[in-house]
C-alpha cells in the first residue's frame, strides 16, 4: 500500500468519525418535563418579602436552578404531596443541592402571613423558601406565570379552600423558563432533568 492510498484511508476515516460526534452531540436531549422549547422565554423577575424582612428576588438566583410552586398553607392535598416530593428531589440530588432552590408562593395571602409560609416549608426542608405579600403584588405574580386560583367556600375544617394550577416551573440557571412539571410527576423525572442542566 503506497503512502497516497494510507493517507486518503486515514482522511476517509476522520471524516466519518467527525460526521459521527456532530451528529452524537446535536441529538436533542429528551427531558421528561414538559419543555417550553427555544428560545426559552426568561422567567418574570418578581420581588417579595421573606420572613426575616430581607428582599427576595427572583433574578438574583441565577446561577442556580428554581424550581418554583404556587401553593398555600392549609391546602390539604397537592401542596404537602408536592413539597413532600421535592423534598425527595433535593434528598436524591445529594451533594448537588446548592444549586438548587425551591421557592413556594403563597394563592392565599389572606391566611398565609410571610412567617407562616416559610415555618410551613421548612416542616419540609429547610432550605425551602416561602413567600406570600400583598394581594395586589401577588396578583401580578400570578398572571405573569398563569396561575389559575379560585376561592372555594367550604364547610371543612379548613375554612375555605383555594382551587389553583398544580406545576412546578423549573427555571434554568440563566433565569429561563425551560420546564414544567404536573401534579405528581415522579420524583425520578425532575431528577434526571435537573442532573442534566447541572451538566
Amino acid at each position: 500500500m503506497n503512502r497516497k492510498t494510507l493517507w486518503v484511508g486515514i482522511m476517509s476515516l476522520l471524516v466519518v468519525g467527525a460526521a459521527v460526534l456532530i451528529f452524537v452531540l446535536a441529538k436533542p436531549v429528551n427531558f421528561r418535563g414538559t419543555n417550553y422549547g427555544e428560545p426559552y422565554p426568561q422567567a418574570s423577575d418578581f420581588e417579595l418579602t421573606k420572613s426575616s424582612g430581607e428582599t427576595f428576588r427572583l433574578s438574583e438566583q441565577k446561577g442556580k436552578i428554581v424550581l418554583l410552586f404556587f401553593g398555600y398553607t392549609a391546602c390539604p392535598d397537592v401542596c404537602p404531596t408536592t413539597l413532600a416530593e421535592l423534598r425527595l428531589v433535593m434528598e436524591e440530588l445529594g451533594d448537588k443541592t446548592g444549586q438548587v432552590q425551591v421557592v413556594f408562593v403563597s394563592v392565599d395571602p389572606e391566611r398565609d402571613t410571610p412567617e407562616k409560609i416559610q415555618e410551613y416549608v421548612e416542616h419540609f426542608n429547610p432550605n425551602f423558601i416561602g413567600l406570600s405579600g400583598n394581594p395586589d403584588k401577588l396578583q401580578i405574580i400570578w398572571d405573569n406565570y398563569g396561575v389559575f386560583r379560585e376561592r372555594v367556600e367550604s364547610e371543612s375544617a379548613f375554612g375555605y379552600i383555594i382551587n389553583h394550577t398544580a406545576r412546578t416551573y423549573l427555571i434554568d440557571q440563566n433565569g429561563n423558563l425551560r420546564l414544567s412539571y404536573g401534579f405528581q410527576t415522579p420524583v425520578e423525572d425532575m431528577v434526571y432533568d435537573i442532573e442534566i442542566l447541572l451538566k
